[in-house]
């Protein structure tokens, strides 16, 4: 398509353009790539003014550019077309979804698929071969259940939500509409509910609930658990990455983001808008505060006020975890300085 009809599929997203100026030049786009990989009728983005150099070296055929005028005038000297917009790297989101969007099969319930007479299932759903759904389960219009999915007795999926080949839904399993659960993950399994005895460990059966609300996206191979009473719960919009472990009755809030291989023992709480970088822990029943923020691999043992990022193992405020890590490097020479300075006191005492 030409690059006038994707400006109008973006609407009033992008505040000005160079079409503006020269209506002529409207090559035809079609696909998007990364900046550095662009062919000829390719559509990529730049988010700022560190990535200058490849406007002059790109193939791309069009871009998407920050409100930056240097920016733009290097696009116009490389005779690319260019669209400008406050956050190019949304922008270049919505330009992929114009030319890809995911597999979504035509409703139909494949013959091998077996489904509990007493399960209820919604209009237009798919459910793929070898799916297995259980006494009791309710599915919502418009969901799709990919090949060997299991959902366990009494598990509710909304409307329009899709759960990827082989994932499992535990029984009292909550989830809303328009989730996204990603293939290996396993929604609701029991808890890590064991009390210790003289005679070894009880087993303390997991009866609570786990709980996705609307639009929450999970995944591949993330667990998470269902507690022993109350709730799981995460809430909506929430986005969390593969290999994630959220522990029994943690509570996280809305829009939060959680990388992967990050770790929430039981009952931690987040608050609306939590970002956790990859590898970060959680000791049980820690809290975030809403916009708090975890960089990679910290250690979190106690409470995070709203709005702090922290660093490190324990974790501690970023700003002091920095300094902390240029001294860290300073540590042979400084400790070879402190040797000198104990010899020195001997020798002046002897």
């Amino acid at each position: 398509m030409k690059f006038s009809e994707i400006l109008r599929q973006f609407g009033d997203t992008a505040t000005n353009h160079s079409l503006t100026s020269n209506p002529d030049h409207d090559p035809e786009i079609t696909g998007v790539a990364a900046i550095d990989e662009a062919t000829n009728g390719t559509i990529s983005y730049v988010e700022g003014a560190k990535f200058a150099s490849f406007i002059g070296q790109t193939n791309a055929s069009a871009l998407i550019l920050p409100q930056d005028e240097k920016l733009q005038v290097l696009a116009h000297q490389s005779g690319i077309v260019w669209i400008a917009t406050s956050d190019p790297r949304l922008l270049f989101a919505k330009a992929i979804a114009v030319f890809y969007q995911p597999y979504r099969p035509i409703p139909e319930i494949h013959p091998t698929a077996v489904i509990h007479p007493t399960a209820k299932v919604g209009s237009d759903v798919y459910i793929g071969p070898h799916a297995v759904i259980q006494q009791g389960v309710e599915i919502g219009d418009r969901a799709i259940i990919h090949p060997n999915v299991v959902i366990y007795p009494d598990a509710k999926i909304g409307d329009r939500t899709t759960l990827h080949a082989n994932c499992t839904i535990h029984e009292r399993t909550r989830i809303g509409a328009d989730c996204v659960i990603h293939s290996g993950a396993v929604i609701g399994a029991e808890g890590f509910g064991f009390v210790p005895t003289r005679t070894g460990w009880f087993k303390m059966q997991q009866s609570g609930y786990t709980v996705l609300e609307d639009s929450v996206e999970i995944g591949c191979n993330t667990a998470i658990d269902r507690p022993a009473v109350g709730e799981t719960r995460i809430g909506r919009s929430t986005v969390i990455d593969n290999l994630v472990q959220v522990g029994h009755g943690c509570q996280i809030g809305a829009g939060c983001a959680i990388a992967g291989q990050a770790g929430m023992a039981g009952a931690v709480k987040l608050g609306n808008r939590v970002i956790l970088a990859g590898q970060v822990g959680i000791a049980n029943q820690a809290e975030m505060g809403d916009g708090a923020i975890a960089s990679a691999q910290t250690g979190i043992l106690h409470d995070v006020a709203p709005g702090e990022i922290v660093s490190g193992t324990p974790a501690i405020p970023h700003k002091l975890y920095l300094k902390v890590c240029a001294v860290y490097g300073r540590l042979p020479d400084m400790y070879q300085s402190l040797k000198q300075l104990q010899r020195k006191f001997k020798n002046s005492n002897d």
